[in-house]
């Protein structure tokens, strides 16, 4: 396919929402891998990918790692929210494309990153998403306000994926406005013209939030 491109893995959190008191990353699933492997491993695997970027705590991860790492991997130190980690890691990037990556949704596969590449021979921005299986409500102080049409719906994925100078601009732009999206797609949607394509992801590819997801 020769769609090279580098990874931004962001997974500088810290693992409130699971209670773990440490970055829920480093937790090991059922096979014994930690998620922050399991989720670089589908990139190194990848011959396009020529770089990973992994935002996060530099020591902590050296040290999870013995203090050995691939040499395709440069550690960047997170930011004070996720936006702000993405931009530390998006001014390292040195490919022409990157996917932006949720350190802690390690069941990525390659068919997906392939259908992800494949849009970006076309596309300047495009995301993994999968049709809402819920009917979804909008809520205003406990009451039912209106129920949307669920044929048009989709919940946003990972990777993310780019022309970079669009998303650093993009992101860049948002923080100089102090304006939060809600994924990285969002920007490219507020602060640009150009469409964001969406590519048919998987169910299988969800994101560690709590206990009962740590299974492999």
């Amino acid at each position: 396919m020769n769609m090279k491109y580098s990874a931004l893995i962001c997974a500088a959190g810290s693992g409130t929402r699971m209670k773990l008191g440490y970055n829920k990353v480093y937790a090991k699933l059922n096979d014994g891998q930690m998620i922050i492997d399991k989720t670089i491993n589908v990139f190194l695997n990848d011959i396009d990918c020529e770089e990973i970027i992994v935002v996060s705590d530099p020591d902590v991860f050296l040290e999870m790692h013995n203090g050995v790492i691939d040499q395709r991997i440069t550690l960047v130190q997170g930011g004070s929210t996720r936006q702000e980690s993405v931009y530390h890691g998006l001014v390292k990037v040195k490919n022409s494309y990157v996917m932006i990556h949720d350190g802690a949704r390690p069941f990525l596969n390659q068919d997906l990153l392939d259908s992800i590449k494949n849009t970006l021979t076309t596309e300047d921005a495009c995301l993994l998403m999968v049709p809402c299986k819920d009917t979804i409500k909008k809520v205003i102080d406990g009451y039912v306000e209106t129920t949307y049409d669920r044929s048009t719906l989709m919940a946003a994925q990972t990777p993310q994926a780019f022309k970079t100078n669009l998303i650093l601009s993009c992101t860049k732009k948002a923080m100089e406005e102090n304006y939060t999206g809600t994924d990285d797609a969002s920007l490219v949607e507020k602060y640009s013209d150009v469409k964001v394509k969406a590519v048919e992801g998987s169910y299988a590819n969800i994101k560690i939030t709590t206990i009962e997801d740590l299974k492999g």
